[in-house]
């Protein structure tokens, strides 16, 4: 019978805030394989809502990281190098839009606004990576999280749509650079899953509707889906796998039916109708 092991094994998992996040789903199976974790958390507000999950994984390390405050990041890491020497993954599950650029048009979005999103939600990758690559002298894997609105126009996504698809190009160039160190980087897309985060995006039950209408298995992702990819990704049975996106979405993402404002009509093959 083959198993996952990562007893002895260390991993950095940043953006937990509740029970519900991929973040916690994928701690959760890094943690029952036998991985040593260190946790973040966004603030003092975010603290109260993670440090019981942080607990429940026997985390030795559990630090503040908001990485627009400058050095919360490079103190992870200093801890991290202080008190293990060594890491072996990353699990970066973070994004941040301003409210009105998250619901209004790409069109209008500000520059500030859009250099924001961009820094937190893509730039905060490629920093732990370098911080990381010091780290990982035997090699690693590092994961992120994004969405098929990187690839194809996603009502609703707006600003958060380049943003990705920039993540998600910085994971080829990354996987190209840290290769040669045997640091493995790749994505996870994750289809539509009810997170404190989605629930900022406007209309988002309608999203959960859609997708779970024309995914081949016609149902939604559960988020221990995602962990258990996450946890595959960062053990032995991915060796090979590097600069991928791989889709945890129920297949959405091979039906090219997210026209916007159409959809196709099942009932009638070829017919398409207004949403």
């Amino acid at each position: 019978m083959e198993v996952i092991d990562l007893s002895g094994r260390k991993g950095l998992v940043v953006g937990i805030a509740n029970e519900a996040s991929l973040a916690w789903a994928a701690a959760r199976h890094f943690r029952n394989a036998g991985a040593e974790l260190a946790i973040t958390y966004l603030n003092d507000k975010a603290k109260p809502f993670v440090e019981p999950l942080a607990q429940q994984l026997a985390a030795p390390i559990f630090l503040p990281c908001n990485v627009a405050t400058a050095g919360e990041l490079e103190a992870v890491f200093d801890t991290i190098r202080n008190r293990w020497g060594r890491l072996d993954f990353v699990f970066h599950s973070i994004a941040w839009a301003r409210k009105e650029d998250l619901h209004g048009r790409l069109t209008d979005c500000s520059a500030d606004g859009f250099a924001e999103s961009m820094l937190i939600s893509c730039h905060s990758f490629i920093r732990m990576a370098k911080l990381a690559e010091v780290l990982m002298d035997k090699g690693g894997s590092l994961i992120t999280l994004t969405y098929y609105g990187a690839e194809k126009v996603v009502d609703h996504y707006n600003v958060m749509g380049p943003v990705k698809a920039a993540l998600e190009c910085a994971v080829r160039y990354l996987a190209h650079e840290l290769g040669p160190k045997r640091i493995r980087v790749n994505a996870i897309s994750a289809g539509a899953v009810k997170t404190r985060a989605a629930s900022g995006i406007a209309h988002f039950d309608d999203l959960i509707n859609e997708s779970t209408r024309a995914a081949p298995l016609h149902r939604q992702v559960e988020s221990n889906e995602v962990g258990r990819t996450a946890l595959a990704l960062v053990s032995d049975l991915m060796s090979a796998v590097t600069g991928e996106v791989l889709y945890v979405d129920a297949g959405y993402h091979i039906e090219g039916m997210a026209f916007h404002g159409m959809t196709i009509d099942r009932s009638e093959t070829g017919r398409i109708t207004n949403r």
